[in-house]
């Protein structure tokens, strides 16, 4: 854990330096990270699950997370981010002006040892929303401290109206394990790719393919990459062969 945290300050450190002028002295910078002073976290395995209904997404969001600080870290900050029209912001936002995402339809709920999690809004955007889940509830608080891992899990629902065909992971903070796994009606023959973004170089294809199988009436893709790159972004992206209107209506983004 702390090996992986000092990879990442050094890349911090190395980055940071390539982006200034060879006559800068050198800066004492410190990664920023918004949890508390003195805290460090790292992502022991990053789970993400989407299940579509053929009408609605619930994405369920599983982190077990390590404090590698010496300071009790009381809140996460999660983000809600949904475009119904890739590569039509101009058709997205107004879409998103007309039919905003709401914290009803959202419902969202997080826990973490066997306790619910109170959350905070931090930013409520008609298509964006960031939150901290907070480490405590009216009844309990329940900190992570420095040395310790937990799991903590939040889940949120959003219509097919806002969502669009894609998910995006972010690798924000030091990770040791990201796994992405993608629940649809095998009745709508889903086909499923993926690119990978840095900070570094252009989309390319997933180095390793999402794996397919079928459980019964359902069709699942699983993705799992080790120690996924820092800033790097993960994008997953389907298309329903049985259902081609639809994909039409939602735009080819493609």
């Amino acid at each position: 854990g702390k090996a992986i945290w000092r990879r990442w300050c050094d890349y911090e450190q190395a980055h940071t330096r390539s982006r200034r002028p060879t006559t800068a002295p050198p800066a004492q910078r410190r990664h920023e990270q918004p949890y508390a002073t003195g805290s460090a976290l790292v992502v022991e395995h990053d789970a993400a699950h989407l299940q579509y209904d053929g009408h609605s997404y619930r994405l369920t969001m599983r982190r077990l997370l390590r404090n590698t600080g010496d300071e009790p870290v009381t809140r996460y900050l999660i983000r809600i981010s949904v475009d119904r029209f890739p590569g039509d912001p101009e058709r997205s936002n107004a879409h998103y002006r007309a039919h905003p995402l709401t914290w009803d339809e959202l419902d969202l709920t997080a826990t973490c040892r066997g306790e619910t999690m109170r959350w905070q809004a931090k930013h409520d955007r008609d298509a964006f929303k960031e939150v901290w889940l907070l480490f405590d509830n009216k009844h309990s608080r329940f900190p992570l401290y420095p040395g310790e891992s937990v799991w903590i899990e939040y889940a949120y629902t959003v219509g097919d109206d806002k969502w669009g065909n894609w998910f995006q992971r972010a690798v924000r903070l030091p990770t040791e394990q990201l796994e992405v796994q993608l629940a649809f009606p095998a009745a709508l023959d889903p086909v499923v790719w993926g690119t990978e973004t840095s900070m570094t170089a252009e989309a390319s294809p997933l180095r390793t393919p999402p794996v397919r199988s079928d459980d019964g009436e359902l069709r699942q893709f699983t993705w799992i990459t080790p120690i996924p790159a820092l800033h790097a972004r993960y994008r997953l992206e389907w298309r329903f062969r049985a259902r081609p209107e639809h994909d039409a209506e939602q735009g080819d983004f493609r």
